[in-house]
């Protein structure tokens, strides 16, 4: 059974077994997984699998950009340039031209960053939640109207948060602490 979990989401099950290697799972291509994805379309498991096969330059332009702007030496070349700000002050008696430079740096800096950072975390909450949504799905024991509840109202997802407090509130003390 858990092979079967296993190839639904999409690992090959194929391991090394060499000894003093650690085992290794690899995840299927696209293409491996599109061919799943049409297996389980025939039989109706799930026909809506297939993943896109063109690629999202922006997003893939946002997910670059975003992991090199969020390494140190993007931090220090910007603690860089405001060290050279500052010590240019100065030389322009520091002037409201020399403020407008680094307030219109960073007002422009900040407006793009925003698209690209929302971008990147839109990207990465709808991956986790096909995930989740995936786990649920594979799980027997799972509760599948689990799936999908983002798209619910605040409403809804507060009514189903105190179900689950309760749920919580009324389980044995033993429970607790597996």
């Amino acid at each position: 059974m858990e092979a079967e979990a296993r190839a639904r989401l999409g690992y090959d099950a194929r391991m090394s077994e060499s000894p003093g290697t650690k085992s290794k799972v690899r995840l299927k291509s696209s293409n491996e997984l599109n061919a799943v994805a049409g297996r389980t379309a025939a039989t109706g498991e799930n026909a809506s699998a297939e993943l896109p096969c063109k690629p999202d330059r922006f997003g893939q332009f946002a997910a670059q950009t975003s992991a090199w702007l969020g390494s140190k030496w993007a931090f220090a070349g910007a603690i860089l340039v405001i060290v050279v700000w500052a010590f240019t002050g100065p030389l322009f008696h520091f002037s409201d031209t020399w403020q407008l430079v680094i307030n219109t740096g960073t007002t422009i800096v900040t407006f793009l960053m925003v698209f690209l950072i929302q971008n990147t975390q839109n990207r990465d909450a709808r991956a986790i939640n096909l995930k989740l949504n995936e786990l649920i799905r594979a799980i027997d024991a799972a509760r599948d109207q689990m799936i999908d509840i983002e798209s619910l109202s605040d409403v809804e997802l507060k009514t189903l948060q105190t179900k689950y407090e309760k749920i919580k509130a009324d389980a044995p003390p033993d429970a607790e602490e597996n």
